[in-house]
């Protein structure tokens, strides 16, 4: 009997770990946000009307595109913790005017099928009819719309924060999203970051509530790029 009552229990502690284990696995997060400017780079100090630092402003000018190890992650919070989302496939291109912003176009697009949380069955809810419908609309495209508080001269290995606005598009609708970015020139390559966030409601999708876990409506885009000429 006693020798019963220590396996009754050992299958328990058993079923409770693996269910732990499962719901872990298919609720938790498996995918850490890549960071592609160190958080103790410069920044760049304010300068005063009509200061000039040529020597060290590189030639911006042109056109800079995405280049591999680029990355876009959207990520949603749970009352378990936040779930990452990666896409690794990134493509896009900045045209840069130093002497008239407002003649700057840039614009992106990632491959939604591309998408990975570190759980594939997660991942393929996500692309299916409930929420991307990846199918039938394969991209998502973001295009800029304004650059603010960008400076007029660049200098090497100094951070400078500006503000990006733009179209989202999703599932062909359309939404004005506002990403606060950072950039980096560091040997020939521009890296950014940005952050903006949205809703499930913005494109059309329900909050994914389950019996389980409570979801909080926004859902937050980062970007997490390097670009060069």
């Amino acid at each position: 009997m006693k020798k019963a009552l220590i396996t009754g229990a050992t299958a328990v502690v058993v079923l409770v770990g693996g269910g732990y284990w499962a719901f872990d696995y298919f609720a938790g997060n498996h995918v850490e946000v890549k960071q592609v400017i160190s958080s103790d780079a410069a920044a760049q100090p304010a300068m005063a009307a009509g200061a000039s630092n040529a020597a060290a402003a590189p030639k911006m000018d042109g056109t800079w595109n995405i280049q591999t190890g680029s990355e876009v992650y959207f990520s949603v919070t749970t009352s378990k913790e936040t779930v990452n989302f990666k896409i690794d496939a990134v493509k896009g291109s900045w045209e840069y005017n130093a002497a008239d912003p407002a003649k700057m176009k840039a614009e992106a697009a990632v491959d939604l099928s591309k998408l990975n949380s570190g759980n594939a069955q997660r991942d393929n809810h996500i692309k299916g009819k409930d929420y991307m419908q990846v199918d039938q609309f394969p991209e998502a495209k973001f295009t800029v719309t304004s650059f603010e508080q960008l400076p007029k001269e660049w200098q090497e290995g100094v951070k400078v924060p500006f503000t990006m606005k733009g179209k989202l598009e999703v599932k062909g609708m359309s939404k004005d999203v506002t990403f606060e970015s950072e950039a980096l020139l560091e040997q020939g390559q521009i890296k950014m970051q940005g952050k903006s966030k949205v809703t499930f409601a913005d494109f059309g999708m329900k909050n994914p509530h389950t019996v389980v876990l409570d979801t909080q409506n926004d859902v937050t885009l980062q970007l997490s790029l390097i670009l060069k000429q």
